[in-house]
């Protein structure tokens, strides 16, 4: 294939000029396909909990939607991540958010028809779009500088705010919408989801062209043969310099979406249990999405300039903020429990970009999709045992005591990436 394409890609190799226009223009088309994506996100995070509540009528078993559509992005992350190393972003990326939509559909479905089985089925396919949804913040640092990484996944990542903070404050009048259908209430965000999710892979499927990552590989290739002369000893090094950025990064990138996912999950249904209104729900889980998205560009910039370890600590101070203020906030306080959530979603958007900058600085162009996807499988299924856990914790114990979990999670990032920068100082002198 590459073989096939490399007539189309030679004006990108040979011209830096056009591969900053195309650079510019795979970022526009990353925000379109975003701001859709995002859109699609909200449904599972602001009802999912709610609707099987309903449907299964007990609140121990609250985070198994998350649980599900978390577990669905695992399998999607690693789907998306190797079709993109092999055949590009623009079929792994539609592939991905056209099967999120399908998902999307069957819930519809299964809460109209009142069947769990399809409910569970259809939220594990439903989890394609929110990996997809994170990997296409990848698709902008195909062709990005080293010191241009973080920024390019920042500005994909703040496109996405557009519809994952509208998204949430839509619950009220899609389910209006849905009921005027004579469907159940909560099917109404899932119906923006499937449209926003489909939208966002036609967008990514007709418009991504020329792919990005396959104008990458093109220009590595030809860099590869003009630079042979590295020596073998300087190139083990770099590759045991590379081992140890992806486990940090992974760890990092896990560790602040095990906290993020178990916290958030559980917050409709603590708001719910306290008297709180789907309308004051939505407003919550809402300004938590804007905490984790609108910040990026700023974020981005700051991990470019301050360094990666940097932001990594502040990412796990602030998520341990977050923690101990919503273990402390009264159950009916509005106010303290949208500032703990707006913490959370901070301190998860400053370990996102840190730690996938991170990602990209230990890969290669040849391996990076597939290390991104297989990464983010991890990050998926943390945050899939997190929501499911965190259901579990407050049914047997209490929302507040997952505050303090989340709060020792987060202070672990810091000794982490401490070790790994000395670690990486001690290689280097040797």
């Amino acid at each position: 294939m590459m073989k096939n394409s490399s007539a189309e890609f030679d004006k990108y190799v040979s011209s830096t000029e056009e591969q900053q226009k195309l650079y510019k223009r795979t970022l526009i088309i990353v925000l379109m396909s975003q701001m859709f994506g995002g859109a699609g996100l909200a449904a599972g995070i602001t009802v999912g909990a709610l609707l099987a509540k309903d449907m299964l009528g007990t609140e121990s078993v609250a985070g198994l939607p998350s649980a599900l559509f978390t577990l669905g992005s695992a399998l999607a992350a690693f789907i998306v991540g190797r079709v993109s190393q092999r055949f590009g972003r623009r079929y792994g990326l539609s592939f991905g958010f056209i099967a999120g939509g399908i998902g999307a559909l069957g819930v519809i479905l299964a809460a109209n028809i009142n069947s769990i089985a399809l409910l569970f089925i259809a939220l594990f396919i439903y989890g394609a779009g929110t990996s997809t949804n994170l990997q296409a913040r990848y698709a902008g640092t195909d062709l990005a500088s080293e010191k241009q990484r973080a920024t390019a996944t920042s500005i994909a990542m703040v496109a996405t705010t557009l519809g994952a903070v509208a998204g949430p404050n839509l619950v009220t009048p899609m389910g209006k919408v849905a009921t005027a259908i004579n469907m159940p209430a909560l099917t109404g965000p899932f119906m923006l989801a499937a449209v926003a999710y489909i939208l966002a892979g036609l967008t990514l499927f007709f418009y991504l062209r020329p792919d990005p990552l396959l104008v990458a590989k093109a220009i590595a290739d030809r860099q590869q043969k003009i630079q042979q002369q590295t020596s073998k000893t300087v190139f083990a090094e770099q590759n045991k310099l590379n081992k140890i950025g992806i486990f940090v990064g992974a760890l990092v990138l896990v560790l602040s979406h095990v906290i993020m996912v178990a916290i958030m999950t559980m917050t409709p249904i603590h708001m719910q249990g306290h008297g709180s209104s789907m309308s004051a729900i939505g407003m919550v889980i809402g300004l938590h999405v804007a905490a984790m998205y609108l910040p990026s560009l700023g974020t981005g910039l700051l991990v470019d300039k301050m360094g990666r370890t940097f932001v990594v600590i502040a990412s796990g101070v602030t998520l341990a903020l977050a923690g101990l203020l919503a273990a402390f906030a009264p159950g009916d306080s509005l106010f303290w429990l949208t500032i703990a959530l707006m913490l959370l979603g901070l301190g998860w958007n400053f370990g996102l970009i840190s730690g996938t900058a991170i990602i990209i600085d230990s890969t290669t162009i040849h391996t990076r999709a597939k290390t991104q996807g297989s990464v983010d499988v991890w990050v998926a299924l943390g945050g899939s045992a997190g929501s499911l856990l965190s259901g579990v914790i407050v049914a047997y114990s209490s929302y507040a005591y997952l505050g303090f979990i989340g709060t020792y999670l987060a202070l672990l990032l810091v000794p982490v990436v401490l070790w790994a920068r000395m670690k990486q100082k001690k290689n280097m002198i040797a």
